[in-house]
């Protein structure tokens, strides 16, 4: 049985959270700052787990500062102000409309991050809500808690064991959505992540653009368990990371079944170690030589038993799953693995050294770590623990989404140590008042837009829910108020607009006031409906309207139109004469094209038919005479 459950995080379009900067990013900074960050003690006296691998691994962290949009609490230099209370409100409003509970007060608490992405090391994080719902075609799907906190820093780059990050997004107001593990589908999984972020959007208070909204997804299914997928930023993908998911944890259970069957056990996993750098001394490795030449050497691990597991297809392999633990926890490049040796220059001797060094069987595995003393010894407890958990089955652990849909191990998912009261910030009342306010000021939802729009502006189904979904129908409401007909102004924000970004058109800059500039110019009567892709992609690339407008010659007259399907046929008399009145279509793009939709198609069919009817009576007098 699959359960999968989500938490989507998305930024608000406000100031920040505990401040009055500015939630705008920037490519520029005053000045830097480098720390190192520790786990601490929860209130119960625990350490989370994933916050103390973050700290073994002994990094620093470097905070750019812009001082236009961060400041001394960003830096962690200075206690939080007073919470932003229109974020409280926009959380809010997001919490009613997904059927939540609003709390009575919102307390905030500090959430253990030793990453680097909190300067502080904790993130502050709300409950708001709790206990609503969604529906969907597949069946009702539980929203947990609705949560306000902090963004996190952003990482702008890593070199040499220093993580870079910049402080003008730490602290924008973020909503957290944690739904019930109540999706039972990859299909309906997209579609719960759909319908929220349209509730999101639909209050029109949230940020737009890649990273201003993520899903993180946790999938587990019978016998496996809960593995949460962070990052995922493509709603199209997200089906495909569940199958694959689904797919990796099936796998690892054949894998532990395997194992018990040979007789595994996980206690006694990983306890054959040997040095063999002395063996590798004049490897034809280049790897091996390169790190023996740099004073590093080379440790060997048994894993008795595991021979023929470590290999196998694309995304099911245990040795990648062994080489991902010691990147992330030992900061080494990968490992080699007895499955796939000899090979990479390594020998079938060296491969039979190695195992006389260990000690091993037929049915035992190995791997090969190589590098600083410190850190392959890290690298061998890593293996060693991933190895005992592949005897029992699924481990649980934090993945990172990637683009193919496949993922990479992060940490070890995080427990409950990490959460503790934020004593610097005063509890927020939830005011009977102020949640019956909000209810009566509630955006109208997608669905009802939708179909007020066809309803109100007599715009198809399939149109309607591309302007909602896909356009602005915010603008398109203006279009229509400034005098546009609602089909152009609604096929001009969604059909026009994708076409040109095919076509490699920067519409990016066609931003709403731009569009407004257009559609006024179009209720004026100085451009048409059909000049309007030809006058967008001039503004994509960069021109103004008035110049366009200069250059277009306004909108063409009716004797204009005329005069030019006099010229247009009488140049192709003889191409008129032989198709006849079946000649008008291949002319109206020729006229269409010369009057770059300067007048309306209809207009110009018409004048054109009535040219070709004088033309062709006129040919045949001729002929008579």
């Amino acid at each position: 049985m699959l359960r999968v459950g989500f938490e989507i995080h998305q930024q608000l379009d406000t100031r920040k959270l505990f401040c009055g900067c500015s939630s705008e990013l920037t490519d520029s900074w005053e000045l830097s700052v480098r720390r190192q960050l520790r786990a601490a003690r929860s209130e119960l006296g625990e350490v989370d787990r994933a916050a103390l691998q973050e700290e073994r691994r002994a990094r620093w962290y470097e905070y750019q500062v812009p001082r236009a949009s961060s400041c001394l609490v960003e830096l962690d230099e200075e206690p939080p102000h007073e919470v932003n209370m229109e974020a409280v409100e926009i959380a809010l409003q997001v919490a009613l409309l997904l059927n939540a509970t609003p709390v009575d007060e919102i307390h905030f608490m500090r959430k253990i991050v030793v990453d680097g992405s909190n300067t502080s090391g904790f993130q502050r994080t709300a409950v708001v809500a709790m206990d609503g719902y969604i529906d969907t075609p597949q069946g009702r799907v539980g929203i947990a808690t609705v949560c306000l906190e902090e963004e996190a820093a952003r990482k702008v780059g890593e070199s040499g064991g220093v993580v870079t990050y910049r402080l003008d997004r730490l602290g924008i107001p973020l909503i957290e959505i944690s739904t019930t593990p109540d999706i039972t589908s990859p299909e309906q999984a997209k579609e719960v992540a759909r319908r929220i972020g349209e509730v999101l959007r639909a209050t029109g208070r949230v940020r737009r653009g890649i990273g201003t909204i993520r899903q993180d997804i946790n999938v587990s299914i019978s016998g496996g368990a809960r593995v949460e997928i962070k990052g995922v930023q493509d709603l199209a993908l997200i089906p495909e990371i569940i199958r694959r998911e689904v797919r990796r944890q099936r796998w690892l259970l054949e894998v532990a079944e395997e194992l018990r069957r040979r007789g595994v056990r996980a206690e006694e996993v990983g306890g054959e170690r040997a040095d063999v750098t002395e063996l590798f001394g004049s490897t034809r490795s280049k790897v091996l030589s390169g790190i023996i030449k740099r004073g590093g050497v080379v440790l060997a691990l048994g894993l008795r038993g595991f021979a023929g597991l470590l290999g196998g297809e694309a995304g099911l392999r245990l040795g990648a799953e062994l080489a991902q633990h010691v990147r992330v926890r030992a900061g080494l490049g990968g490992l080699f693995h007895s499955d796939e040796l000899p090979a990479y220059g390594i020998s079938e001797e060296e491969v039979e050294g190695v195992r006389r060094a260990l000690r091993l069987g037929d049915g035992d595995a190995f791997v090969l770590l190589a590098g600083e003393r410190s850190r392959v010894e890290a690298g061998a407890e890593a293996v060693a623990e991933r190895a005992k958990q592949a005897v029992q089955g699924v481990p649980e652990e934090t993945r990172a989404a990637q683009e193919d849909g496949t993922t990479r191990y992060m940490r070890p998912l995080p427990g409950a140590a990490r959460m503790y009261p934020e004593t610097d910030i005063p509890p927020v009342e939830v005011s009977r008042e102020l949640v019956e306010r909000l209810a009566e000021e509630l955006p109208e939802l997608y669905e009802d837009k939708i179909e007020r729009f066809v309803r109100e502006y007599g715009l198809s189904r399939e149109l309607a829910e591309q302007v909602v979904r896909r356009g602005e129908p915010e603008l398109f409401e203006e279009a229509v108020r400034l005098g546009v007909a609602p089909t152009v102004a609604a096929t001009a924000l969604t059909m026009t607009l994708r076409e040109l970004r095919r076509d490699g058109c920067e519409v990016e800059r066609l931003g709403r006031e731009v569009m407004l500039g257009v559609f006024s110019a179009l209720a004026q009567g100085r451009l048409t409906k059909e000049s309007l892709p030809e006058v967008l992609r001039e503004l994509a690339g960069g021109a103004e309207l008035e110049e366009v407008l200069r250059r277009m010659g306004g909108k063409a007259t009716e004797e204009e139109v005329r005069r030019l399907a006099k010229q247009v046929i009488e140049e192709r008399g003889e191409f008129v004469r032989e198709r006849g009145e079946g000649a008008a279509k291949p002319l109206m793009g020729v006229l269409m094209s010369e009057l770059r939709g300067r007048a309306e198609g209809r207009m110009v069919m018409q004048v054109l038919q009535e040219e070709l009817r004088r033309f062709l009576e006129e040919a045949e007098v001729k002929a008579e005479r």
